[in-house]
């Protein structure tokens, strides 16, 4: 037990002093991924006024070519599945819930889910718009991304990789995009919000 504490302590010491040694080393431009055991995809509705119903995707395939010293000539594409979406329905048992949400062609039709960047906007030291094109259901409009740059790392202590950080926020309205389902008992205003780390492209997970 002493051996595994010290252990404990010594990884934690030599992590602290290695994120401070390289803490002024940012991830240089290139193109990124998602790491998914470090990213998340949340999204939520008004349920008769009373709640927020609130589920997420479990794949989420985010891609960015980055470039640090002008962010605004950077792009982003994402792929999710939507048969990936988790809803913690309570009795899986009586109906799959999430795969009648992310199949069924009055919800998400089993089609994927595609955002592409088209302009990317600095509004302030760590902030920005991302405009760009939401396709689900096979319908494509315009949405918008509110993006917090996080930081980045030119390597991380506990990866050895360059790792980028970002939050994000947006809303949609979902019945432009033919999904009117119980409007406006079920919200038509869908928000998400996003947390993700990413990593170089060419970045093999174990």
């Amino acid at each position: 037990m002493l051996r595994l504490a010290a252990f404990c302590i010594g990884f934690a010491l030599n992590t602290a002093l290695a994120v401070a040694a390289g803490s002024d080393e940012q991830a240089p431009a290139g193109a990124y991924k998602t790491d998914p055991s470090h990213s998340s995809f949340n999204w939520s509705f008004s349920h008769f006024g009373l709640s927020r119903y609130t589920a997420r995707f479990t794949r989420v395939d985010a891609r960015l070519e980055w470039n640090p010293e002008k962010p605004e000539a950077s792009a982003l594409s994402v792929e999710i599945d939507p048969l990936s979406v988790r809803t913690d329905y309570p009795w899986p048992e009586q109906v799959d819930f999430d795969a009648k949400i992310g199949g069924d062609e009055t919800f998400l039709a089993g089609k994927p889910i595609t955002f592409v960047s088209r302009t990317i906007r600095v509004t302030g030291e760590k902030t920005g718009t991302v405009d760009g094109l939401l396709t689900f259901r096979g319908q494509t409009h315009p949405a918008t991304l509110d993006v917090t740059f996080n930081g980045s790392m030119a390597e991380h202590p506990m990866m050895g990789v360059p790792k980028i950080g970002f939050s994000a926020t947006g809303s949609i309205r979902r019945s432009e995009w033919g999904l009117d389902f119980a409007v406006p008992e079920l919200g038509d205003e869908v928000t998400f919000v996003i947390e993700t780390q990413m990593v170089p492209a060419d970045h093999q997970f174990q």
